[in-house]
């Protein structure tokens, strides 16, 4: 990156598979583990799955953090050791706080498995900041129509977590987090909030400037902290905006589990 760009780098997903399914993994990565507490970052689809087909993420285990599941297409059934079950359609925000351990499974529901269907969406883990990583463990639920959405310039966007363009998102954060879902028309603009310390910006469809370089679809792009940045739409675009304060100790990832104790995890 030049000088004069407000991206520290540009980070180009890898591919995964999780449950019969590819995702394309942005966090961790070689350039870069965390911007703020997002630690993991996948982007799930856009794919269909056949007649009788789905999604199947059997029960596994979780340690000292956050998973927030976030749609644009599909739905999946959510189960947890809590006893949990909860489908989460497009819009709305699964958060399942693992704390101190939890187990859950994640399908596609029973009821649209006879016909073909669609999955997209993010699904993204944050750690907990270190003296809450052994909580006791959580699950909570908020609808499409209880996150605020804000109309401007003919962008559609939506707070998903924590607080930006004077409105607030119900979702629990334990560090203070930004997460937003933009939709941008050619041509229009978007601030990027300057009130947290780490920032990125993941673009979903589309193509975007900043500071008059162009970014294209399927990169997460690390942006410099401070720095006041204005997205353009140069295509109509979908991006998400996310990040938060930075942590001050390591996270260790093992297979499910993050941690700042090594020992925990072993």
């Amino acid at each position: 990156m030049n000088d004069d760009s407000p991206v520290c780098t540009s980070i180009i997903p890898s591919a995964k598979d999780i449950g019969g399914f590819e995702v394309m993994r942005a966090l961790p990565s070689k350039e870069k583990q965390m911007i703020g507490p997002f630690i993991f970052w996948d982007q799930m689809g856009p794919g269909e799955f056949l007649t009788d087909k789905g999604l199947d993420v059997r029960p596994h285990p979780h340690i000292n953090l956050s998973t927030l599941t976030y749609l644009f297409e599909g739905e999946i059934m959510h189960r947890d050791s809590l006893g949990t079950e909860m489908v989460i359609q497009p819009g709305a925000v699964n958060l399942m706080t693992a704390g101190s351990g939890i187990s859950h499974s994640e399908r596609t529901p029973e009821a649209l498995r006879p016909v073909k269907t669609s999955l997209f969406g993010i699904q993204s883990w944050l750690a907990l900041p270190e003296k809450y990583e052994e909580i006791s463990p959580d699950f909570s639920h908020i609808t499409k129509d209880d996150l605020p959405i804000l109309d401007a310039e003919g962008n559609q966007v939506r707070i998903i977590m924590g607080e930006a363009y004077g409105e607030k998102s119900l979702v629990k954060q334990y560090s203070k987090t930004l997460y937003i879902d933009a939709l941008m028309k050619a041509g229009s603009t978007l601030p990027v909030p300057t009130d947290v310390e780490e920032r990125g910006i993941y673009v979903l469809t589309g193509k975007i400037a900043l500071n008059g370089t162009s970014y294209d679809a399927g990169q997460l792009l690390v942006l410099r902290p401070n720095d006041q940045i204005i997205i353009k739409a140069e295509t109509p675009s979908r991006l998400l905006i996310m990040g938060g304060d930075a942590f001050n100790e390591p996270r260790y990832i093992w297979w499910n589990f993050v941690s700042s104790r090594k020992e925990r995890i072993e």
